[in-house]
């Protein structure tokens, strides 16, 4: 298929494309889709040996690759801005210039000319910086990429970036960041309670909301008569909660001994999850199963679906267990309040006990009744209604 001249070009600009994770499955599902009306290009840092095209489907979208790496920084050059920017951070001061340099620190010139060669050489009319991080050197490129739509894409929630115990930013540089945002023609958020938080901070930032679509064909419809609690996410350090989940699955399992736990991801934290199950002699009870490409098959096995996770920007795995019909039981996320409203079981973020409460009030559910409530949530999410929202940013 030729490209049409025409087209406007639109660039994403990620980490990763090509490895397993939940904002790259995202980030491909919405490339694949603008596809069909753009030229679409992803700039990505990934090794160019990892290049894998039949990853999410992507072989199915006439989609360009950049590969790019920065180019090394001198050692003095590299501890002069790290000194300016450590004293940024330490002092956090509340003023536009301070922030810039900040930006121009923490992104020296040398990186920031290497990236704005290989945007700009591409000619795009539109470039999506994925990820918080990425978007803020958009920002720093800002006066650069003049004539060019820049967009921020923050897939963390606010509390995950910027709260006390972020293990991603922290509150010493919330105010950069809302002042980069600022400098973007969009920045997009996704859900109702990140947007709130950042205009309470700063009414005049006015960032979108765009949710994330369902980004899978959903599978066989669950019957509900596995008895089979279902848990998916990556393994990485306390984000997914899974450690809580086991915890609370001992205390259930102690006034039960019919249930069983999957649990599917991979990460660093495996072996804490397979330490605790040891420890709670339920080897028989909780299983660990790693990635796959036919998840669905976990869903459609399933009775009911339960996050755990600490934290989360959107919780497509909620989407993804209501579109095969799973009732939730879910910690007290907003995302989770915003996805799911009165239809989740919630339990208090972090509660072990209250979360082994709800374990078991979900095997007490009228599930023929919530199945098909979760089959009409899970509609809302479908790509065509999610792609018309980025067509209309693009556009605007």
């Amino acid at each position: 298929m030729h490209k049409i001249s025409n087209m406007k070009r639109i660039c994403f600009v990620v980490d990763s494309i090509f490895s397993i994770g939940g904002v790259q499955r995202v980030t491909a599902v919405i490339a694949k889709e603008l596809a069909r009306t753009y030229e679409v290009t992803i700039l990505t840092f990934d090794d160019p040996m990892t290049k894998d095209t039949s990853l999410y489907g992507l072989c199915e979208a006439n989609i360009s690759y950049t590969f790019f790496r920065y180019p090394p920084v001198g050692k003095l050059k590299q501890k002069y801005y790290r000194a300016y920017s450590g004293l940024y951070r330490k002092l956090r001061l509340p003023f536009k210039w301070a922030s810039n340099l900040y930006a121009h620190s923490s992104f020296p010139p040398e990186r920031q000319k290497a990236l704005f060669g290989a945007l700009n050489e591409g000619n795009y009319n539109v470039i999506i910086g994925v990820h918080a991080p990425l978007a803020t050197r958009l920002a720093t490129l800002r006066k650069d990429l003049a004539d060019t739509k820049l967009i921020g894409w923050v897939h963390n929630s606010f509390e995950a970036l910027f709260s006390e115990t972020s293990l991603y930013i922290g509150p010493d540089r919330l105010r950069h960041y809302v002042y980069q945002f600022m400098k973007l023609d969009k920045t997009i958020l996704l859900c109702e309670h990140d947007k709130e938080s950042y205009h309470h901070y700063d009414p005049n930032f006015h960032p979108v909301i765009i949710y994330n679509p369902l980004t899978l064909t959903p599978g066989m419809p669950s019957k509900g008569c596995s008895k089979h609690f279902l848990a998916v996410g990556r393994f990485s350090h306390l984000h997914k909660g899974f450690d809580i989940l086991i915890d609370a699955f001992h205390l259930f399992a102690q006034h039960d001994s019919e249930w069983k736990l999957d649990i599917v991801g991979e990460g660093p934290e495996e072996e804490l999850y397979h330490t605790l199950i040891h420890k709670y002699e339920l080897r028989e009870r909780v299983f660990i199963h790693p990635f796959t490409n036919r998840i669905q098959d976990f869903y459609s096995n399933a009775q009911i679906y339960v996050l755990s996770s600490r934290w989360e920007g959107f919780g497509l795995v909620l989407v993804e267990a209501m579109a095969h019909g799973l009732p939730v039981v879910s910690s007290d996320l907003p995302t989770s309040l915003e996805i799911m409203g009165d239809f989740g079981l919630y339990y208090k973020n972090g509660n072990t006990d209250d979360l082994a409460q709800k374990l078991f009030e979900a095997t007490q559910i009228d599930w023929p009744k919530k199945s098909k409530e979760a089959f009409l949530i899970a509609e809302h999410f479908d790509i065509c209604n999610i792609i018309e929202r980025w067509k209309t940013i693009i556009e605007e």
